[in-house]
């Protein structure tokens, strides 16, 4: 399953603060001219999404192996201390992905929506200024002026 359709526990704040869906973020994301506040946010997102998968994996694992009418000859604390490891590690990487999420959300803008700029022709002021009262100029270089009378 892609991590864009695996659910979050941030996806509703990431739909408050930039006003869409996530599905339509990613969306956004994959423009040119996609806001890094969106692009950041929804890496964060997707690290946090397979994280948060991690953690109901060896959750459930877990208790699996403790469902009240399991053999309790099949249980291992080996395999225990092992999932524990799992679970920690996962932990400590969902908390650090919700952590720089947060702080990313309240640093940067949200998405802010503007229309492409419109250009607008705008007449110019034309003015003709009278010719001026001048000698002409000197036809080569280094030629005299003509004296006036």
């Amino acid at each position: 399953m892609s991590v864009r359709l695996k659910p979050s526990t941030v996806d509703g704040r990431l739909q408050d603060v930039f006003g869409a869906p996530v599905a339509e973020l990613y969306e956004t994301a994959m423009s040119a001219d996609a806001s890094p506040a969106v692009t950041r946010a929804l890496e964060l997102r997707s690290f946090l999404a397979l994280a948060e998968e991690q953690v109901a994996r060896v959750r459930d694992r877990v208790h699996a192996a403790m469902a009240p009418d399991r053999d309790m000859g099949e249980l291992s604390a080996e395999t225990l201390r092992m999932d524990a490891q799992w679970l920690d590690a996962a932990l400590d990487a969902r908390d650090g992905y919700r952590a720089a999420l947060d702080d990313l959300l309240r640093t940067m803008p949200p998405l802010v929506r503007q229309p492409r700029p419109v250009q607008f022709t705008q007449p110019r002021a034309t003015i003709a200024l009278p010719p001026a009262v001048a000698a002409p100029a000197p036809q080569r270089p280094g030629a005299a002026r003509a004296r006036r009378p």
